[in-house]
């Protein structure tokens, strides 16, 4: 996206793989959640995991880079200066699972029905493609419309390469658009074999799979087998991976990572505990506001609300301190707004002067701050809260609070996992002393998603997650278009004019040292803004794996990628 590429024409491969890596055995994965559909392109539906492996871009990504794009289904590509237009060539060896070439006119048919059908993300993006055109069989060509001030979107080429590529023949007579649990057809490494729906689902290596001698493919898809089994509840999931019905598993919680894998496979080093350093950006997990209700739409509410929690205190009682708070879009990176705003970040700001709160320019973003002591360290910041309640126009009336109409401020905090209830629950009982009641709903997989496209909700635990180069998703995750749009990432309802400006500048930055100012701007706004409150993130990936499962020495920039990984059987 920005500079030259790391890795030479002709390299050999990744840096981050094991070239020699034995094939065969089976990788476990005992995951939670469940799925109803095996098309991960579309709206409808909950896709399984594990799908990214059948399906294939033209281009793909090395994960020891910000963004940075190499060859696969495209052999080569032309891109000019102004990055107006990109011209595709395939590799004339790319096949689809049943041995027939993948062609220019799959292209062509992935754009359109990823176009009228897909997610809104990918509505967005490859709205902007202006004519595509297939000179041969071989060959693509796509030139992109201007942005409404004239520039073009130099992002554009990366995004088309990062395209879905789907086989037209296989889709013919079928509808795109709806949920499907027939396996389908791709040209990835791995193909479907076993589908329980929402229950489990395995794939198996392609064993004639064309692209395994790429230079972007060596030593990666090493075992014969992916199998991917549900559980409704996380603790039981982390059972089965204790019970060895698991071979690896990404631990999100700290608790259990202090205490839950004890037992004679740890002790013996069957099983293996890691922290793995990374450097891109965490999930920016937090309490979401959803501002599409009136209850939310005042800034100073969201504030107030963000006040009430000793969340130091949650830190420490509920995950062992081994967390960070967040307090960033884009925690754990260079992307995160910092101090006061200077230099290029502030040359972004200054036309914004008008619209912007007069403290953003002359204090650094802070998080609210206790003692860890629970309840009784964070007075001084409900004695706050409440003030900014009442600037709303909120008062405490019989232990209620409640609004000019005699109205109490209540509403629900959806969630998808029962693993969100604690901090939810926590969040709920301090609102209780400022006169919110608060109640916490955890709901089933297919049901907190369908709430969440229909933006069916008060407030949720979710995420936003970026790349160390933003682009065009964070109009997605924060336009005003998105805001609208069902299925779009824009949970939080953000409709500001500010924000739109300062995200699609982000695609337009020709320089890293640009980007970066412009994401910081970003991330300034946001967190003023106050449409999370935000939660914790972790600097490692804590990873358990059973030690016949082994890894690569060199971790990439983007942490620990399972994909190259390989099993030794004793």
């Amino acid at each position: 996206m920005h500079g030259d590429l790391a890795l030479p024409p002709g390299f050999a491969h990744f840096g981050y793989v094991n070239p020699d890596a034995p094939k065969g055995g089976v990788l476990r994965q005992a995951v939670t959640g469940g799925f109803d559909t095996l098309n991960p392109h579309v709206v409808k539906g909950v896709p399984a995991l594990g799908l990214g492996f059948v399906f294939e871009t033209m281009l793909v990504r090395s994960w020891d880079e910000p963004f940075s794009l190499y060859g696969l289904l495209a052999e080569s590509l032309e891109v000019p200066e102004d990055r107006g237009a990109a011209t595709f060539h395939l590799n004339p060896a790319a096949r689809w699972h049943d041995g027939t070439p993948v062609t220019a006119a799959d292209v062509l048919f992935s754009l359109e029905v990823q176009r009228v059908h897909g997610t809104p993300n990918r509505r967005q993006f490859y709205a902007k493609v202006a004519t595509a055109e297939a000179p041969d069989d071989r060959t693509v060509r796509f030139t992109f419309s201007p942005n409404p001030d004239g520039t073009l979107d130099r992002e554009m080429p990366l995004l088309m390469g990062l395209m879905p590529i789907h086989s037209k023949a296989w889709w013919a007579g079928k509808e795109f658009e709806r949920t499907t649990l027939d396996p389908p057809m791709g040209s990835g490494p791995y193909r479907v074999a076993l589908v329980d729906a929402g229950r489990r689902i395995v794939y198996e290596r392609v064993r004639d799979y064309w692209g395994r001698d790429l230079p972007t493919r060596r030593g990666l898809f090493n075992v014969d087998a992916l199998d991917f089994t549900y559980y409704r509840d996380d603790t039981v999931a982390l059972e089965a991976f204790k019970a060895g019905e698991g071979d690896v598993r990404r631990e999100s919680d700290p608790g259990k990572w202090a205490t839950g894998y004890d037992g004679p496979a740890l002790r013996d080093g069957r099983i293996v505990l890691e922290e793995l350093p990374h450097h891109r950006p965490e999930f920016a997990r937090g309490l979401i506001f959803n501002t599409r209700r009136p209850l939310f739409q005042d800034v100073r509410v969201r504030q107030a609300l963000g006040l009430a929690t000793d969340f130091a205190w949650i830190g420490k009682t509920l995950f062992h301190g081994a967390l960070l708070r967040t307090a960033s879009h884009y925690p754990n990176s260079e992307l995160a707004a910092v101090g006061v705003p200077s230099g290029r970040e502030l040359a972004v700001l200054e036309p914004f002067r008008d619209r912007l709160p007069p403290s953003l320019f002359t204090q650094p973003f802070a998080l609210p701050q206790s003692d860890g002591t629970g309840p009784a360290g964070a007075r001084a910041n409900l004695r706050e809260a409440l003030r900014l309640l009442g600037e709303a126009g909120w008062r405490v009336r019989d232990g209620r609070l409640v609004n000019a109409a005699g109205q109490p401020f209540a509403f629900e905090i959806l969630l998808g996992t029962p693993a969100d209830e604690r901090v939810a629950l926590e969040f709920a009982r301090s609102l209780e002393r400022l006169g919110i009641a608060a109640s916490v709903r955890a709901v089933d997989n297919a049901q907190y998603q369908a709430r969440l496209d229909n933006f069916d909700f008060d407030m949720t635990v979710r995420w936003w997650v970026s790349t160390l180069s933003p682009g065009n998703e964070q109009l997605y995750y924060y336009g005003s278009a998105a805001a609208d749009q069902p299925g779009s990432r824009n949970l939080a309802g953000i409709r500001d004019p500010v924000v739109d400006a300062i995200a699609a500048s982000i695609a337009e930055a020709r320089t890293r040292d640009d980007l970066v100012a412009r994401v910081r701007a970003l991330d300034r706004v946001l967190l003023w803004g106050h449409y999370m409150v935000p939660l914790f993130h972790s600097p490692v990936d804590r990873m358990a794996r059973w030690s016949r499962l082994k890894r690569p020495a060199v971790t990439p920039l983007y942490g620990p990628l399972i994909e190259s990984w390989w099993v030794e059987e004793r």
